[in-house]
């Protein structure tokens, strides 16, 4: 299980950095023509959200989540919520890259003197789910416990029902692929055993129930933006749709445009621990500029 969870956690490093070069372009048109198929990692463009990163780097996503590791890693694996949150709270104070509402908001929280526990704004978007993939390796051993920290961990900046409810289905669909399910089945098993939010349940069973379609026409109907009403369903279709290749379900979700970054840190995250590290193409994983640190951070925890 240890090799697929390392897989889990190096999927989701690579999606996000994947994504890099065009996240948040809307417009497909842009992308197909400006771009070309994505399969390489790449800088981002004039105009991007996140200037002055290089090919390699992070969104803000993936820059929380390596923080949330090494964390993790000089805490020997535990995560406690009110040290995690001073932690954050220094990183993202002094952070020069994009910093998103939610962030935003729950820094001033914590400036004005609130708890870790308390801090949240309520964001409903992806990005504070998304970031899970460490906590996941770590408490992968234990389920209870792992269902506490990532809710804590996503409350933390997104304290809302729908982005708990998305994070707790995440957390178990990843469960129950390192303990051998595909997929498809992770997710049924996760829906049957509730999902707190059933307008998201729905939505994550008709994207179960698609049967064609290219995930850029999908994502298209459920929607290009950061909720997580619309982007986990279309991670979620495009998962199913290329169960047996994380390269192809990456960029097919990175073409698709908009919150790509927080939607590929999903696919990365449940195809990597599906298919193991062989499934990530080795070219991303020399190009991250983290990915040193990365591993030396997973070999440290149990």
């Amino acid at each position: 299980m240890k090799q697929s969870a390392k897989a889990m956690v190096f999927g989701s490093f690579v999606a996000d950095s994947l994504a890099l070069g065009v996240h948040w372009i809307y417009d497909t048109g842009k992308i197909d023509g400006s771009f070309g198929r994505i399969s390489e990692l790449l800088a981002p463009g004039e105009g991007s959200y996140h200037p002055g990163k290089s090919r390699g780097g992070f969104t803000h996503y993936g820059d929380q989540a390596l923080h949330l590791l090494n964390h993790l890693q000089r805490h020997g694996g535990v995560f406690e919520l009110e040290a995690y949150g001073q932690d954050w709270q220094k990183f993202m104070t002094g952070y020069q890259g994009y910093r998103d509402r939610a962030s935003k908001a729950t820094l001033l929280n914590l400036d004005s003197g609130k708890s870790a526990s308390e801090c949240g704004s309520p964001s409903t978007d992806l990005g504070g789910a998304a970031r899970i993939a460490p906590l996941v390796y770590a408490y992968r051993k234990n389920p209870q416990a792992l269902a506490e920290v990532v809710k804590a961990q996503t409350a933390l900046t997104h304290n809302s029902p729908s982005a708990l409810a998305g994070a707790r289905f995440l957390a178990d669909s990843c469960l129950a692929v390192l303990a051998g399910a595909s997929p498809r089945e992770a997710f049924e098993q996760a829906l049957a055993g509730g999902v707190a939010d059933p307008q998201l349940a729905a939505r994550i069973v008709s994207a179960l129930g698609e049967e064609q379609g290219s995930v850029r026409q999908k994502v298209g109907e459920f929607g290009q933006a950061c909720g997580i009403g619309s982007a986990l369903p279309g991670a979620v279709y495009a998962i199913v749709s290329s169960p047996d290749s994380l390269e192809e379900a990456l960029i097919e979700t990175v073409m698709a445009g908009g919150e790509s970054a927080a939607r590929g840190m999903v696919v990365g995250m449940v195809l990597g621990a599906h298919l193991g590290m062989a499934s990530i193409p080795e070219r991303w994983l020399r190009g991250l500029s983290a990915g040193a640190e990365i591993a030396a951070a997973l070999d440290a925890l149990p």
